[in-house]
């Protein structure tokens, strides 16, 4: 290491999604080396696994500028802007060319377990910003390898650490033990095999953000369906409905947003679903036949139901960071500067005003958290502010802090994540991220 300068060193990205992806094609543009390790097998392996939920935000709104020109000279063609691609669309037609574009940039089956400053953990002051990271990681076959890197942009998502059915914050009891019936993403009723598992079942949905209205409308599709009978939703609210239970509606700038939410209404209205109120799941057990029952903290014990499925949105693994110095908001677990700016208790997705790199630093320089990640357990997310971040800071490690200091983007407005409410009071809005589910999500 020593006869290399930590300017000649790579910046590393981890995670190979939207953001991720972005973050290398903004370095690439401005003549830095990104070397992204992806943990998947490919390009968007996240993503993949949500396939088939379409996304409320159209082609014009989920692909960056910067990675448009790196994949235009071999003739990639931008899908039509104003239509909406699925999960697997996104992956395929956007996301695994930009890969197969940047190369051997990009390593897949690749999982970071740690990163830290050579030769210096947290504690050590002595000479640390001169010090280049070094980033520990395991491949697919297991063999553990060391990677020094100039800086490290995280973007590696929060999907894999979604939160738990128990209204503390903590599993259920019984939770874990009632796995082989709880799912945690919202299910693929087109699969043969995933349509039976729900068909003419009773089906508990906790949660209150889009995925929670997705999973919602589907089970009632299905109950209409000629394979469908008795197919039946519990939507478990941990607070009370009101005015804002049901997003935005028509009035949401994202109009495939605001219909998930009066897709839900409907659900309800026409009988497919049962509204459960004020319930904070605190027990997960199994009646004689071997169906799950919920009881709340309030010790309310509900009609067993065959299925549960858990959306109660997600949580960033700053396990492998434990060796950084994070500054960290104690409630979100976002960046200190940005956590104000996102709290769900005072804003919407379109009341976040545009930040970057400044808002995105921690006391360790050269460290950024960005896309999901960077909002902590906030749910008021949107890929199009993933990739104003990375052009940010991309510029910063540059130098270029004039265009990195430059921000500009205009977000749609929603009634999900806005307003405050006490915690306890009664048709207050469901604006926790425990409640939301990632309310900006797809």
């Amino acid at each position: 290491m020593n006869h290399v300068t930590t300017t000649e060193l790579p910046v590393v990205v981890v995670g190979a999604g939207p953001v991720g992806l972005a973050a290398a094609a903004h370095l690439t543009e401005r003549g830095l080396t990104p070397l992204v390790l992806e943990a998947g097998a490919s390009a968007g392996a996240a993503v993949r696994e949500w396939a088939h939920v379409r996304l409320f935000s159209t082609w014009g709104e989920v692909t960056d500028p910067t990675a448009e020109k790196l994949l235009a000279p071999t003739g990639w063609t931008k899908p039509d802007a104003n239509t909406y691609p699925s999960g697997g669309d996104w992956a395929e037609r956007y996301l695994q060319p930009l890969a197969d574009v940047l190369g051997e940039r990009v390593r897949f089956g690749v999982t970071v377990t740690g990163v830290s400053r050579t030769g210096r953990d947290r504690v050590v002051d002595a000479d640390r910003e001169t010090q280049p990271f070094v980033v520990h990681v395991t491949t697919a076959e297991g063999r553990e390898e060391r990677v020094f890197a100039r800086a490290v942009i995280d973007a590696s998502g929060t999907w894999a650490t979604p939160g738990p059915a128990g209204g503390s914050g903590l599993p259920a009891l019984g939770e874990k033990a009632a796995s082989d019936r709880i799912t945690y993403c919202v299910p693929d009723l087109k699969d043969p095999a995933v349509r039976a598992r729900y068909a003419g079942k009773r089906t508990a949905v906790i949660g209150s953000g889009a995925s929670a209205f997705t999973a919602l409308a589907s089970l009632a599709d299905l109950a209409t369906s000629d394979d469908g009978a008795s197919t039946k939703g519990v939507w478990i609210l941990r607070r009370g409905i009101s005015g804002a239970t049901f997003g935005g509606g028509e009035a949401d700038q994202l109009p495939a947003r605001g219909a998930l939410g009066l897709a839900a209404k409907a659900a309800v209205d026409d009988g497919h679903a049962e509204a459960v109120t004020g319930f904070r799941t605190e027990e997960i057990g199994r009646d004689t036949d071997g169906r799950l029952t919920l009881v709340g903290e309030d010790g309310r014990r509900l009609t067993a139901v065959d299925e549960v499925i858990v959306l109660t949105g997600f949580r960033p693994d700053l396990s492998f960071l434990d060796e950084l110095r994070l500054g960290l908001d104690e409630r979100l677990q976002a960046p200190v500067e940005l956590a104000p700016l996102i709290d769900p208790n005072q804003h919407s997705c379109g009341t976040v005003y545009p930040h970057g790199h400044r808002e995105l630093s921690h006391p360790e320089a050269g460290v950024y958290l960005v896309g999901m990640k960077s909002y902590g357990r906030a749910p008021t997310f949107l890929a199009m502010t993933g990739y104003e971040q990375v052009r940010s800071v991309a510029a910063a490690i540059a130098g270029d802090l004039d265009s990195a200091d430059r921000v500009e983007l205009t977000l749609p407005e929603t009634g999900v994540c806005g307003g405050a409410g006490l915690f306890d009071t009664p048709g207050a809005p469901a604006t926790q991220q425990e409640d939301a589910g990632g309310c900006c999500g797809s």
